[in-house]
């Protein structure tokens, strides 16, 4: 018995049509519409409600009933045309973008907090070059006088723990990836608690260790000790994270071609994820730039440039030692400010301020290179 297909009746233009899955995430004027109209009905409605009749005051109240009443309204104006499932789907949408909406507003608004108090101070040339000891900072106008010792501090005790966790960061993240077994366990969960570790305790645990166990002087050194140890856990993490995602197959490739394990992780396990792994250090960076309590224990404040450049040479030209990042405290960005909004003067609060756009101009850099690469990851597949 011959058995034959049905066969496809429909239009040409409904059989393209079939072909495409719907577009639910479509905004069609109806949505636009409903929600401009639920924005300015529930706008004027709580404005009536809370200012004219209710005794309620305050712009956060008003905020958040103007917030509750257009999510009411606008699932009561979609319930009118709209199926059960698509008034969810909206009213889920609308919370959503609420919360996104919040969290970016709150950041708007400390960003140009912090820009609209230091402006005064960090749109000045001086404000970047000069050090501190060049003025009074509480007295001395802000045409004198900057933060070019907490600039070279930061960057210093940054540049040295970096070289201290980058290597052992990756190490124990290839050991955890690559080597394996019931060990890499106890090391995976070490690393993933110290992720948490409050600063104050790295602080803690370099001034018990390196100053009063070995005798180190409270200096720039034994800061970037305390930094490397916050950082050594976030490029272990999140190096461990990038590793996992290398395809096996590149792996069993190179071990056809007789190559050995640590050969074959040198030269295409590392090589394939360089852009993830930079990524790490650069989040690992961040993190550690703005850290105040373990610079505070372990460093100390300063007036002055630290190091001294022409004292630094002459140590290694001579070659003794007591260069003064070893031996002297040294300052740095977020210790600066704390010092100058605990400090009471407005000059030194506006210097303050001034001190922290230039500190988030430093971590805003390292952020975008961080999107950078990865995005520059994304597209090489």
């Amino acid at each position: 018995m011959t058995t034959f297909a049905p066969q496809d009746v429909r239009q040409p233009e409904a059989r393209e049509q079939a072909d495409h899955p719907r577009a639910v995430s479509a905004w069609t004027t109806d949505f636009w519409l409903t929600l401009v109209g639920s924005l300015v009905g529930s706008l004027g409605l709580v404005w009536l409600l809370y200012e004219k009749v209710l005794p309620f005051s305050g712009s956060i109240g008003f905020l958040i009933c103007w917030y509750l009443g257009f999510l009411a309204m606008f699932a009561t104006v979609t319930a009118m045309a709209h199926s059960r499932q698509i008034v969810v789907d909206r009213l889920w949408m609308a919370i959503i973008t609420g919360a996104a909406v919040l969290v970016g507003a709150a950041l708007a608004c400390a960003i140009g907090y912090i820009v609209f108090r230091g402006w005064a101070a960090a749109h000045l040339l001086n404000f970047w070059y000069e050090p501190e000891s060049a003025s009074s900072p509480g007295q001395s106008p802000l045409t004198q006088g900057g933060v070019a010792n907490a600039i070279v501090g930061s960057a210093f005790e940054l540049g040295v723990a970096t070289v201290v966790s980058l290597p052992l960061g990756i190490m124990t993240a290839v050991y955890m990836v690559e080597v394996g077994g019931k060990f890499s366990r106890v090391v995976r969960t070490v690393v993933e608690a110290m992720t948490a570790l409050p600063d104050i305790l790295a602080g803690l645990f370099i001034y018990t260790v390196l100053i009063l166990g070995l005798g180190f002087d409270r200096s720039g050194f034994a800061a970037a000790m305390a930094l490397s140890v916050m950082m050594l856990p976030i490029i272990a993490r999140s190096a461990d994270v990038q590793l996992r995602i290398v395809p096996s197959g590149l792996r069993e490739a190179s071990y056809a071609l007789g190559s050995t394990q640590w050969r074959t992780v040198w030269r295409v396990v590392l090589p394939t994820q360089r852009s993830g792994l930079a990524t790490a250090v650069i989040l690992g960076m961040a993190r550690a730039v703005g850290e105040t309590a373990p610079v505070l224990i372990t460093s100390g404040a300063s007036t002055y440039t630290n190091p001294n450049w022409a004292e630094l040479a002459s140590c290694f030209h001579l070659g003794t030692a007591g260069c003064t990042p070893f031996t002297e405290p040294m300052n740095s960005l977020p210790l600066y400010i704390y010092t100058a909004v605990r400090s009471g003067e407005p000059l030194f609060i506006e210097r303050g301020f001034g001190a922290g756009v230039v500190l988030l101009v430093f971590v805003l850099v390292l952020f975008v290179t961080a999107r950078l690469l990865a995005r520059s990851k994304v597209a090489s597949r």
